[in-house]
C-alpha cells in the first residue's frame, strides 16, 4: 500500500504560506489539501481560486482539493484552470454524483468523493467505480482542529472492504483529529492518504512531516 501525507493549508500561517508549503515538500508530504468552504454547505467560510492559482506552477505537490460548497458543479471548469489535480465533492451537495464525477474526469482531474460522519457510507458505494479516491470525514466538516470521530473507522474498513470485494484500485482518504494515535487507526481500517493541519502545521512542519511519515512505515 502507498502512504501519502497530504498537509492541509486550512492551518497554515497564510504570512508564512510559500515558505511552509516547502517545508512540507521537502519532508516527504507527496499532496497539499486544500479545504474550500463557501459559508452554505459548512457554516463557515475559507479561501477558494484565488489561493489556489497562486500556488499552482509552484510546487510539485499533488494539489487536493475538497469542495465544502453547494452545487458544486458550477465550479469545476474554474478549479481546474486554477490548478487543481484532485477534486472532492461531497455526496450530500450533489444533485447527480455519477454526472458530476464524469464531468470531472472529462475536465482531467482525479474525480474523488466524500461524505459527512452522519451519512450512510453505503451513499458513496453507486460511485465507486467512477471515482479514484474516496475521502471518509472523520470530523464534521467545516472546521479545523476538531476530535476524531471514532464510528467514521468503521466507514473506512466498509469503503477499503468494498474496493477490495469489487477489485477496484481507490484510494481512501481520512480527514480529521488525524494525529499519532488516530492515524494508526485509520491506516489498519484501510485509510492510505492522510489529511492533517493542525497536527502539521501547529507545530514545526517538516519534523510534523518527517514524523507522520516514519509512523506510516
Amino acid at each position: 500500500m502507498n502512504y501519502i501525507l497530504a498537509p492541509s493549508i486550512l492551518s497554515a500561517d497564510f504570512l508564512d504560506l510559500k515558505n511552509q508549503i516547502k517545508q512540507v515538500e521537502d519532508a516527504g508530504a507527496k499532496y497539499l489539501h486544500f479545504d474550500v468552504m463557501d459559508g452554505m454547505f459548512v457554516p463557515n467560510i475559507s479561501f477558494g481560486i484565488p489561493v489556489l492559482e497562486c500556488i499552482k506552477g509552484n510546487t510539485e505537490l499533488i494539489l487536493d482539493v475538497h469542495l465544502m460548497i453547494v452545487d458544486p458543479e458550477r465550479y469545476f471548469e474554474k478549479f481546474k484552470e486554477a490548478g487543481a489535480q484532485i477534486l472532492t465533492v461531497h455526496v450530500e451537495a450533489m444533485k447527480d454524483p455519477a454526472s458530476d464525477l464524469k464531468k470531472i474526469k472529462e475536465l482531467g482531474m482525479i474525480p474523488s468523493i466524500t461524505l459527512s460522519p452522519n451519512t450512510p457510507v453505503e451513499d458513496v458505494f453507486p460511485y465507486l467505480d467512477l471515482v479514484k479516491q474516496v475521502l471518509v470525514m472523520t470530523v464534521n466538516p467545516g472546521a479545523g482542529a476538531q476530535h476524531y470521530i471514532d464510528k467514521c473507522t468503521d466507514k473506512i474498513r466498509a469503503i477499503r472492504q468494498e474496493a477490495e470485494r469489487r477489485g477496484l484500485d481507490i484510494d481512501v482518504e481520512v480527514d480529521g483529529g488525524i494525529n499519532e494515535e488516530t492515524i494508526i487507526t485509520a491506516k489498519e481500517a484501510g485509510a492510505n492518504v492522510f489529511v492533517m493541519g493542525s497536527s502539521i502545521f501547529n507545530h514545526d512542519p517538516a519534523k510534523a512531516t518527517k514524523m507522520y511519515l516514519d509512523i506510516l512505515k
